[in-house]
């Protein structure tokens, strides 16, 4: 399956050399548009694979887009600019830049770029979900842990019998435990 890509650019003459480099590799250019564009929209309608963005140094509204990209529909962006700027170089990889490539376009480096783009955005995003997971494990831990001492002080009973009732009555109406102790926790903080 050839990668769809979404190209930005500022240079008809520099544009060539990208879509030369990536045709060679059997990439698909799913679209060209400046730089202008609302880019948040044309990632929605054209769902790219990656991004490249080939311009001097994007302004802040072009980075607030890919800020929106990031958070709203994730995707590899490479930006080839001129800028060497450190502010501007940190801004742009905070915006969600996942390469960020000075000193021209020599078509014999745009696929390892693209490769490496990738291979580092999937990793990122591999990590971002397994900080996710991690997070929603220890919100359950807190909420069940929450419910069992509602257990624990209501019913009089150990900390082990709290889970056993919890684990329990998530079998009987097949649900999670956390889903029964999160229930369960609003169910006591709304009682008089």
């Amino acid at each position: 399956m050839s990668l769809k890509i979404l190209l930005v650019d500022q240079h008809p003459e520099r544009s060539a050399i990208l879509q030369q480099a990536l045709g060679d590799a059997s990439y698909d250019i799913v679209a060209k548009i400046t730089a202008d564009a609302a880019l948040a929209e044309e990632v929605k309608a054209f769902k790219p694979d990656v991004i490249i963005i080939d311009m001097e140094a994007p302004g802040r509204d072009t980075l607030e887009q890919m800020r929106e990209i990031g958070r709203d529909q994730p995707k590899p962006i490479i930006l080839f600019s001129n800028n060497r700027d450190k502010d501007y170089i940190r801004q742009a990889v905070q915006a969600g830049v996942s390469a960020y490539v000075v000193d021209g376009l020599d078509q014999a480096r745009i696929i390892p770029i693209v490769e490496v783009a990738l291979a580092r955005f999937r990793e990122f995003e591999a990590l971002r979900k397994e900080l996710d997971e991690t997070r929603n494990q220890l919100a359950d831990r807190k909420i069940i842990d929450r419910a069992k001492g509602i257990l624990m002080t209501q019913h009089g009973i150990s900390e082990d019998k709290a889970y056993s009732v919890l684990r329990k009555a998530a079998m009987d109406r097949n649900q999670k435990v956390s889903d029964i102790a999160r229930t369960l926790v609003t169910i006591t903080e709304m009682s008089p």
